[in-house]
């Protein structure tokens, strides 16, 4: 018989409510190792999306492919480059010969291409990944947000090329400390090597001098684009506090690893010279090669620290005194052509006769001296034959219309993006429609159409009259189709003002 005190203990699961979200804290590392698995997807793409190549590519791990090619970029970018990509693609060529050695040397250097072009994600808009995960708000509310990364970016060299460069994300997959603060995962991985090196665990002591050694990669890189934000615009960077904080940090950092660097070495080569085994003997010799790289990247990072400095109060200076741009480019359409067409011959001639007086630019005089105008003056004239010499007969050949679309195709494309103002479509539906019409090249005239609507050209569309103009938005969704990839865009069409452009070409008249 139960008595009238036991009835009234409910657990207490029971008799409260819906239990509460989990703090901040809590939920901070939740978002944070979902943005870390958010990294590693890419990888594990490729080994899905590898079946959709044609040939037979099952027997290549590609994901181990990736993760070489991430390595090979991140040891050969230095501060100020980055890595050579037909560089890049053959030192992974005999990787990739290792895994399928009967292949041909042409298909190894095109799984290559491929899984670096899938690094950089040249199909995508911005060729970047972007991920979604879940976060509560104070509320309790559970909200989507959206989390954009990239892994290997392309940026513009000094001297013109282009290079590879690795982000930060990248290195977080590569050495397998996902999402770590960077001082303190550079000592620990020095603090492992120099009690690995003691005890003569030579294996792990290489693994753990590679890890020091990306960190001190992505520390450069957090320097670099610092310095590059402030060369665009100083008042993006916080000089007051948080690089100066960085910079006094990073110097007590390059200090300490000197050190402990310095030492390491010296129990690497002690160790390298009493070791009879060959294996050994060659990872400590290899120990050496890597810790004196570490010790070079530190050298470069402290040079750049003691720059940052004065590099900044020279942009300070540089961007406060610059003059400001007064004038925009000349748009011949809309402010020559347009207004100058409905004038009358006598008005026109007179604007366009100013016009090309002040644009031509300066002209150079014959003689710039008294010397060389005394000699053309006292030059007798040569004589000349009356009608000119004779002109050579040019050879024409008639040009080949190498063009791939034709204007057939054109106009059947523009037909079917010939959309309602208040209908977009998505792109993958146009490509669907264009290949019903049996034209095979009709799907890739119009994924070109929508993927250069991205970017509208708005303004001369307006100021040449235009009513209607076509553009595409990337909302996140992924291209689900046999032959493009990237982000399924929603395509439609906007109309102009065309009233305001009339008003504004009166007034230009």
């Amino acid at each position: 018989m139960t008595s009238p005190a036991s009835t009234d203990r409910v657990p207490p699961q029971l008799s409260a409510g819906p239990r509460p979200a989990p703090g901040p804290a809590a939920d901070e590392g939740l978002a944070r190792r979902l943005r870390a698995l958010a990294c590693t997807a890419p990888l594990h793409d490729l080994d899905a999306r590898k079946a959709n190549l044609a040939g037979e590519y099952s027997v290549y791990g590609m994901a181990e492919i990736a993760l070489a090619a991430i390595d090979l970029v991140t040891l050969n970018m230095d501060f100020d480059t980055g890595a050579d990509h037909d560089q890049i693609v053959a030192r992974l060529i005999p990787r990739i010969a290792a895994q399928a050695p009967r292949r041909p040397v042409a298909e190894h250097e095109r799984v290559a291409g491929w899984v670096l072009e899938n690094l950089i994600n040249v199909g995508s808009v911005d060729r970047g990944f972007r991920a979604v995960y879940g976060t509560f708000a104070a509320d309790g509310t559970y909200v989507r947000r959206d989390y954009d990364f990239k892994l290997v970016e392309e940026v513009p060299g000094h001297d013109g090329t282009v290079y590879l460069r690795t982000t930060d994300e990248a290195v977080n997959v590569l050495v397998g400390a996902l999402d770590t603060d960077v001082t303190s995962a550079q000592i620990a991985a020095e603090v492992k090597l120099e009690v690995l090196i003691r005890r003569g665990r030579l294996a792990d002591a290489q693994l753990a001098a590679e890890q020091a050694r990306y960190r001190t990669v992505q520390y450069s890189e957090t320097l670099r684009r610092a310095l590059e934000a402030t060369r665009r615009n100083v008042r993006a960077v916080d000089w007051l506090n948080a690089v100066p904080d960085m910079i006094a940090e990073a110097l007590d950092h390059v200090a300490d690893r000197y050190r402990h660097e310095n030492a390491i070495l010296t129990n690497i080569r002690k160790a390298r010279d009493e070791i009879e085994d060959a294996e050994n003997k060659r990872r400590a010799a290899e120990l050496v090669d890597i810790v004196k790289d570490c010790i070079r990247r530190h050298t470069q990072l402290q040079s750049r620290l003691l720059e940052a400095g004065p590099l900044f109060r020279a942009e300070q200076d540089r961007q406060a005194f610059a003059t400001p741009m007064t004038s925009s480019g000349i748009d011949l359409y809309g402010h020559l052509v347009a207004p100058v067409l409905p004038l009358p011959l006598e008005q026109a001639t007179r604007v366009t006769g100013a016009f090309f007086a002040r644009g031509t630019g300066l002209r150079t005089p014959a003689a710039v001296r008294i010397g060389d105008l005394v000699d053309l003056l006292l030059t007798p004239p040569v004589e000349r034959e009356h009608l000119g010499a004779e002109m050579p007969e040019p050879d024409l050949i008639a040009t080949p219309d190498d063009s791939r679309f034709s204007e057939e195709q054109l106009a059947t494309a523009k037909d079917l993006l010939d959309l309602p103002a208040d209908a977009p479509r998505r792109l993958s539906g146009l490509l669907e429609e264009a290949r019903a019409t049996g034209d095979a090249d009709l799907a890739y005239l119009v994924a070109l159409l929508a993927v250069h609507a991205a970017s509208p050209p708005v303004g001369t569309a307006y100021r040449q009259g235009e009513e209607k103009l076509l553009f595409a938005v990337d909302d996140g969704t992924e291209l689900d189709d046999p032959e493009f990839g990237g982000a399924d865009l929603i395509v439609g069409t906007a109309l102009l003002d065309a009233a305001g452009m009339a008003a504004d070409r009166t007034e230009a008249a």
